[in-house]
C-alpha cells in the first residue's frame, strides 16, 4: 500500500528523520541514537518514508543506508508554493497600504 507524502510527514519524528538524513545516508541504528524511541519504533518510521518514496535505501555490506529522496520532496514544496503565492500577495497588499498611510 502507497502512503501518502503529508501522512509521512505529518508526524514530527519523521520530519526530525528528514532532516537527519537530509545531507548524509545514515543507518537506523545511527538515526535511533538521535532519537528517544527503540530501533523498531525507527525502522517503522523509516518503513513509511520509504513506503511514500521519500527516502531511498543503500545497502553496503550488511548496513542498510538510508538517504533523503530529494526529488519528492519536489511535491511537497509544489504543493506550498500556492500558499507561498497567497502569503506573498497578503505581504505586498500590507506594503501597498503602510506606504499609503505613510504619505
Amino acid at each position: 500500500m502507497r502512503r501518502d507524502i503529508f501522512q509521512a510527514i505529518a508526524d514530527p519524528t519523521r520530519r526530525a528523520i528528514l532532516v537527519r538524513i537530509a545531507t548524509q545516508a545514515q543507518t537506523p541504528n545511527a538515526i535511533a541514537t538521535h532519537f528517544d524511541v527503540s530501533r523498531q519504533a525507527v525502522s517503522k518510521h523509516l518503513k513509511i518514508l520509504q513506503e511514500c518514496d521519500l527516502v531511498a535505501t543503500n545497502q553496503e555490506g550488511r548496513e542498510i543506508y538510508y538517504k533523503l529522496e530529494v526529488e519528492k520532496m519536489k511535491e511537497i514544496d509544489h504543493w506550498l508554493e500556492q500558499f507561498r503565492q497567497i502569503w506573498q500577495n497578503r505581504y505586498n497588499e500590507l506594503d501597498n497600504l503602510l506606504n499609503q498611510l505613510k504619505k
